[in-house]
């Protein structure tokens, strides 16, 4: 194992005996729009920097009074920036840690992003959309994109500096494998990066709570981590994947919840924004 950020220090029983039976992010925070949104990481391993910058993304907005209303801009931070800049971080599209990820947002902070061709904002992300183990308009995800270089610039017409683009996290830490500390995370906080074991039989997911049953481990996976609920009496986590809008339900999935499954307990980090 690698070193862990700090763990969140959360309270007794008392704490959590308010938390729903089930919840939903984009009930309680409406405005905040990059709740809804799914990205698309493309013919890159570059999932870990995917569901931190998302779930970062949706921090920002959520502490952000004004967002919250509905009354500021919504900024949706760069993977790109995230995957090409954290030296510390791994191997670019060949992998990466989650962990490292989050420390970065509060040392060296990150830009504006969004979307592959997104304009308006200081890095987009520079690797196309593919398709994700279904068949669709887009040529099918190869996997081998080549990490892209870091650019302490923003794209040409955008008016703001790299540097004066940059937002920052004011903590970073992780959450105890507990059901209970992980749901008032959400709860209180919102979404957090998660990773898991990926098996055979996850990528044809389409709808349902997802537990693994047979198939060969293909590999770690990261996603952003949601909220929370039941479906014909099956506990589940909602979860974010980056494999666009096409991939599963709208690009969402729901995984068994409580059981620490496929291992989607054991490593979920976080960090508050500096708003």
């Amino acid at each position: 194992m690698g070193k862990r950020l700090p763990l969140l220090t959360t309270f007794g029983e008392s704490t959590f005996k308010d938390l729903p039976k089930s919840f939903d992010p984009r009930t309680k925070w409406p405005n905040c729009k990059t709740l809804f949104e799914i990205r698309d990481q493309g013919s890159c391993g570059s999932c870990w920097a995917f569901g931190a910058a998302e779930a970062m993304s949706d921090r920002l907005c959520i502490h952000n009074p004004e967002a919250v209303k509905g009354t500021a801009d919504i900024v949706r931070l760069s993977a790109d920036d995230l995957l090409s800049c954290c030296s510390i971080c791994g191997m670019g599209c060949n992998g990466g840690f989650p962990l490292e990820a989050w420390e970065f947002w509060k040392r060296k902070g990150l830009v504006s992003g969004g979307l592959y061709g997104t304009k308006g904002v200081c890095r987009a992300y520079e690797i196309p959309p593919c398709e994700h183990h279904v068949n669709g308009t887009r040529p099918p995800c190869s996997g081998d994109a080549k990490t892209p270089k870091c650019k302490h610039t923003c794209q040409p017409e955008y008016k703001v500096t790299y540097a004066k683009d940059k937002h920052f996290a004011t903590k970073v830490y992780s959450i105890r494998k507990d059901e209970d500390a992980i749901k008032h995370e959400l709860f209180t906080n919102g979404p957090v990066e998660a990773d898991f074991e990926v098996y055979a039989d996850f990528p044809s997911y389409k709808s349902g709570v997802y537990q693994h049953v047979s198939g060969a481990l293909l590999g770690g996976h990261a996603i952003k981590l949601m909220g929370w609920g039941e479906e014909n009496g099956v506990p589940y986590w909602l979860c974010a994947n980056s494999w666009n809008t096409d991939w599963g339900d709208g690009g969402f999935f729901k995984i068994l919840r409580g059981e620490n499954h496929c291992g989607i307990e054991s490593d979920i980090n976080a960090g508050i924004p500096k708003v």
